[in-house]
This record gives structure tokens, sequence and C-alpha cells, in this order.
């Protein structure tokens, strides 16, 4: 079966109350917020939103190393797939025997797309509309709020930063700070990079790698004009319908650097 993209989805009706399993915890939780609850099968160690109505639900691996032959005996309608989150080859090979739903959310305007599209697959426009609206009250909202230069740090020895074609960037880039990064995707940087970087923020990411207070001071000291905050990373790494659970967090993070 070939990789079903969000509008080939769309066209077909039987998914609309057929069972899934997702393979990317942000879509898990999207799934439940449209009030999918008895229709998601299978989800990943690392779906963990919401907490009490993810239990009993088969675990079929993790996001990188998903267990196929448990996916196969859980025989899915769809798969809910995306590209960063999941490897290739395993993708593939669940597509041969099932559709699977691939993303690509690189922008946050891919995010409000695939909220969207997900919305529209399983008859949930109504659910899904009230999602975006605020989301896209709370962007509104927010839009070019801030000024000056980030990196956005993902993982330590070595430490890797978000680049540019990443839904982490966009979003920050949104709120109006300029990423230091010029490359794509994950790069790693040496001390010796960050120093000369030197950005306006620093921001430490609470996962993949996760970030402490102790972390701040060894890079204070690389960068002494930096101001240095930990975040949330499921709030600038998660699409979908995380942020609506996050209004008044992303509004203070904003707050904070205004002020």
């Amino acid at each position: 079966m070939p990789l079903l993209t969000l509008v080939q989805a769309k066209e077909l009706d039987r998914f609309k109350d057929g069972t899934i399993v997702s393979l990317v915890p942000s879509f898990t939780e999207l799934l439940f917020d449209l009030g999918l609850v008895k229709q998601v099968i299978g989800i990943t160690w690392f779906c963990i939103h919401p907490k009490e109505e993810l239990k009993g639900i088969t675990k079929i691996g993790g996001t990188k190393n998903v267990k196929v032959d448990v996916v196969k005996g859980l025989n899915p309608t769809l798969i809910l797939a995306n590209k960063e989150e999941n490897q290739k080859e395993q993708i593939e090979e669940l597509s041969k025997d099932f559709d699977v739903l691939l993303t690509d959310n690189k922008t946050f305007q891919d995010d409000l797309d695939t909220i969207k599209g997900i919305a529209q697959i399983f008859d949930k426009e109504a659910i899904g509309s009230e999602i975006l609206n605020i989301k896209g009250r709370v962007f509104f909202k927010l839009s070019n709020a801030l000024n000056g230069t980030f990196i956005y740090l993902i993982w330590k020895n070595p430490y890797m930063s978000a680049g540019m074609d990443t839904y982490i960037n966009d979003l920050l880039q949104g709120l109006g700070l300029k990423n230091k990064i010029a490359k794509n995707r994950y790069p790693a940087l040496t001390e010796n990079e960050i120093a000369e970087l030197n950005p306006e923020y620093i921001f430490l990411s609470s996962e993949p790698y996760p970030f402490k207070e102790k972390d701040i001071l060894e890079l204070q000291n690389l960068c002494p004009n930096s101001k240095i905050l930990l975040v949330d990373g499921e709030v600038f790494s998660w699409y979908g319908s995380r942020l609506i659970h996050k209004v008044d967090y992303i509004e203070d993070f904003v707050n904070n650097l205004v002020n």
C-alpha cells in the first residue's frame, strides 16, 4: 500500500470508524482531544498524554524502534506516522500491509494543516476547529512579540540544536526571535561554536535531553551575556493539540522575555 498524504487520506471513507495505531506521541494526544478514544488501539512508550486514558492500550515500542510484529497483530485500519519521529524503513515495512498516513511537520502552518486534516479524516471537524481556533488566537496574540537571537538546545554530549528546517525554529521565529543556527535539522555544536554564536537567548529543552539548572551554569560560563532558560520541550516541539493545554505557559514564556 502507498504511504498516504493528508489529501489522499481525506478522500477515503474507511478510516472514519476504523482503528488507529499512533506512532507519534503528539498525534496520540490529538486523537484523544478529538474524541477518538475508542478507536486508538496502539501507541508508543512515549505517548504520555492524556495519562489516564492511555492505560490499557497496547504499547508498540518506541518511535524509533517500533515493534512491527505487534502492530501487525493489532491489524489497524490506519497508522499515523511522521517523517521526523519515525524510522523510514519501519514505516515502509508497515505500509506493505496497512494504510499509513505519513506527515512532515516543519512549520506551524504544517501543524495547523495536519490538525485540520486528521479532524476531517475522522469526521471531527467541529472539535478540530475548536483546537485550531485556540492555537490561532494564541499565536495571533503573541506573533512577533519578541526580538533577539536564540539557539535552542535539545541534546548534550554533544550539544545539538534546532536548526532552520524544524518546527521548533518556525515556532520561535513566529514569536519574533531569530535563530543563530543557519543549518537545517539538528546540527551538533562544540562549546567554542556556542561561544562564538553568542546568542541573546539560549533555550534548554526538557526533552529529549533533560537539561537541568547545572547546565545553565555551564553554558553561562561560555556565554556570559546570554539569557539562559530551561523550557518545556513539549510546548515547542509537539505538534497537534499540546499547546492548547499550555496556553498560560507560552504566554508566561513571552512575558518573561519581554520584561
